[in-house]
Parts: structure tokens; C-alpha cells; sequence
């Protein structure tokens, strides 16, 4: 198996780096690319976006996601697994509007997983699977 660490992706790797949060944001293998939990965050420098609504929080997550998949030389097309994290799940249908705004059509096979909440600022967390 051959994995590789995609390079920095400006604003990402040095936020993470800055936080002290030990993980790559997105690692090639075997023609995938696995990314990491993308919670809501500035592009730019990394740092979590806090306290905004659950739409808000699903449209930067997605976002994130589709600034690394393109870093990586990929796409939202390719992405064949995506989990979400939630830690308010009464907020499934607001999600999903704009979840459906990403992928209006073959959208990729999903979990949808609550989970308790937690003291960073954000309700929503979104890892993928995609080709590269």
C-alpha cells in the first residue's frame, strides 16, 4: 500500500499546526484520498468559525472540503463516502438543504452520526472518501 501526505494547503495545515492538532488534512493511498474532519473553518487561516447556525456550519464544512479536494487535485464529483458528525441531530433537514445544494445529483454514500456535543464552538463535523 502507498500512502502519501498531500502538501500543506495554506490557511489549513498552519491553523492545524497552530492548534497543536496532530493530523494531515487529507492522505493519498491507493488512489483515494481520505480527509480528515472538516469542521466549519476561515480558509484562510485555519481557525474555527464559532457559534453560527447549523446551516452555516454544513455550508463551511462543505466548503473546507471542497477547497481540499481541489488542493489535492480532486473534486466534490469524486467523493464516494462521506460521514457527518452532529451534535444537534434535530437539525437533519436543515443539513440536508444545504448538503443537496453540494450534490444535486449522485451525491455519495453517507452516515449520518450524532454525537454529544462538545466545547469547540461548532455542532457539525464532515469527513469524506474520495478518488483522486
Amino acid at each position: 500500500m502507498s500512502t502519501k501526505i498531500v502538501d500543506p494547503i495554506p490557511g489549513l495545515s498552519a491553523g492545524m499546526k497552530a492548534a497543536q492538532i496532530p493530523i494531515s488534512p487529507v492522505v493519498r493511498a491507493n488512489g483515494f484520498l481520505f480527509l480528515s474532519g472538516m469542521p466549519p473553518l476561515d480558509l484562510d487561516t485555519g481557525t474555527v468559525i464559532k457559534n453560527q447556525d447549523i446551516k452555516t456550519q454544513t455550508r463551511l464544512c462543505l466548503e473546507g472540503i471542497q477547497h481540499v479536494l481541489s488542493h489535492a487535485g480532486s473534486s466534490m464529483e469524486k467523493i464516494v463516502s462521506m460521514r457527518v458528525y452532529c451534535s444537534e441531530p434535530t437539525q437533519f433537514q436543515a443539513i440536508n438543504e444545504v448538503y443537496a445544494e453540494f450534490f444535486p445529483e449522485n451525491p455519495p454514500s453517507r452516515t449520518f452520526v450524532p454525537v454529544c456535543s462538545w466545547q469547540m464552538g461548532f455542532d457539525i463535523e464532515l469527513e469524506c472518501v474520495a478518488l483522486e
